[in-house]
This record gives C-alpha cells, structure tokens and sequence, in this order.
C-alpha cells in the first residue's frame, strides 16, 4: 500500500510539473526565456564532468582567435575562454564554494535570491497580519535597507566581511531582503480579510499556521515570478562586482572578472570580452523573459 501510494504521489507530481510547463510554452517569450536559462543549466551540468581544457591552464597561445582546439579562443593568459564560460556558469547557477575544500549544491545567485525569500517573506507576513508595532519597526528598518543604493550595500558588506562565496550570498539576502519583504506585507494585508482567513481564525488556528498555511500559499505565484527577477539582478550584480575586482575569488572563473581582464586587450583580442559579456546578457534576459511569460499566464488564468 505504501509503494502504490509513493507511485500515486510520484505520477501526481509529475502530471503537475507537466501542466506547469504547458502553460509555460503557451507564452513565447516565457519559451525563450526557459531555453536560454535551460541551456546555460545544461553547460553548467556538462561542465562539471567535462571542459575542453582545464579552466585554469594557461599552456596555450595567448590571445587567439577562435579555432578547432580553441573554439572561442584564449585570453591574455593563454586560457582556453570556451571552459572559463562553463566553469563560470557553475558559480552562479549549480554550486557555492564554502572554503578551499568545500562546495555545497547551488549557485551564489540561486543561494541568495532563497534566503531573501526565506526571510522577507517571514518578515512580510509578520508585519503585514500582526500589524501594530511589529509593522512600525520592521517597516523602518527595512526602507532604512531601501535607501541606500544596492551596490553600495554590496560594498559595504563586502568591505567588512571580505572576499568570498558566502560573503556574496549575505550581500544578496542583505539587499534582496526589503523588496520581498515589501511584496509580501502588501499582499499580505489584502489577504488577511478575506473569508477563508476568518474561518480560519474561527476555527482558532494560531497566527503562525494562518501566516504560512493559508497567506503564504496564495502569494507564492507573484514570489516565484519575483524571485527569477531576482536571480538575474544577483547575476548581474556578480558580474559587476567581479568587474569591480571584488566578487568571487579564484580559483572559480568569474564572468565578470574576465570582462575586466579582457578589456586591455580589446583591441587585439575583443572576442574575450564578448564572450562572458553575452553569456551574462543571455542569462540575465532569458530569467526576465521567463518571469515576464510565467506573469503572463498566470494573469491569464486568474
């Protein structure tokens, strides 16, 4: 009975995901968006078992075109740019580096749009459904976050903490955290009044099993869009940050550090530019696209 009742669990789930991406498909730029964040998925994947070249080996001709053995070419350093694109995608999308020795399932962008989520969506509904004083402080140190600019949050913690995965995951939980936070406390405060909240109340469940078993769920659709909004500002902000000299250390290959590297020599060799560049720009577009189609549909099927 257990196993018949596993298969039925599994069967429903998976007819699930299925209408889910039905739906998907019916949108055009939620189609293209899948595909461009789908394939860089896949080349992070692939990249794990294999590249080209070894990322860091710099026993090559510096600064070639591409070719047969190097089919994006190389950078100053003699670096294969074809295997620094797919080890890069690694950071970003499928693992975090905790130290030397240690990497942990998930990418620094990923990692950090979740615990923004995590967080301001606690924040949110206790602000928005206890209301009173709660709603006063958390509001106000929440649009104290606000005002400052992003990257200079970014620069902050990064400044007192250094250089380093975890380091940038906390910067993007630090700075994602308020938006969300503000997202859920005003659906929030829409949701609280609404029947099936009272009868809740009437049946005298607790304030905590109200919040994330009758709000939460009815304001996980604009979250999820919100959150692959997200997950492309984090990647961008990497980008910058490592163009900035200060994002992630090696020995990961960072895209926007290569875009730094290969921008004195973007008059010989401007390909070294433009290949992490587009890979940043792909990625970044095609998690928009696809928030834009999954908005789409859901307000279609409101």
């Amino acid at each position: 009975m257990t196993s018949l009742s596993q298969q039925t669990h599994t069967v429903s789930r998976l007819n699930r995901i299925r209408s889910w991406l039905g739906v998907l498909f019916e949108s055009r730029m939620g189609t293209v968006g899948f595909v461009l964040v789908s394939t860089w998925l896949v080349v992070s994947l692939v990249s794990l078992m294999w590249t080209p070249h070894p990322p860091t080996a710099t026993d090559f001709v510096q600064n070639t075109s591409p070719s047969l053995q190097h089919p994006l070419g190389t950078d100053h350093l003699g670096r294969d740019l074809l295997s620094r694109l797919m080890a890069g995608s690694q950071v970003v999308l499928i693992k975090t580096r905790l130290n030397d020795d240690v990497t942990i399932p998930g990418g620094v962008a990923l990692l950090g749009v979740l615990g923004s989520l995590i967080i301001g969506s606690s924040l949110g509904l206790n602000s928005g459904y206890r209301g009173g004083w709660v709603d006063t402080v958390v509001m106000q140190i929440l649009d104290a976050l606000i005002a400052f600019p992003r990257i200079v949050l970014y620069l902050i913690v990064i400044a007192a903490l250094g250089q380093g995965d975890p380091v940038v995951i906390l910067a993007i939980v630090v700075t994602g955290t308020p938006g969300i936070a503000r997202l859920v406390r005003g659906m929030t405060l829409d949701i609280k009044s609404r029947d099936y909240v009272q009868a809740a109340r009437t049946r005298g469940e607790g304030s905590r099993y109200i919040m994330y078993m009758e709000i939460l769920p009815n304001v996980r659709g604009p979250l999820i869009v919100d959150a692959t909004i997200r997950v492309g500002y984090a990647i961008f902000m990497i980008g910058t940050l490592g163009f900035l000299g200060i994002g992630l250390p090696p020995p990961d290959p960072d895209w926007g550090n290569m875009v730094n590297e290969a921008r004195r020599f973007i008059y010989s060799a401007p390909l070294a530019v433009v290949w992490p560049s587009a890979a940043i720009a792909t990625l970044v577009v095609g998690l928009n696209l696809l928030a834009d189609g999954l908005q789409e549909e859901m307000n279609r099927y409101r």
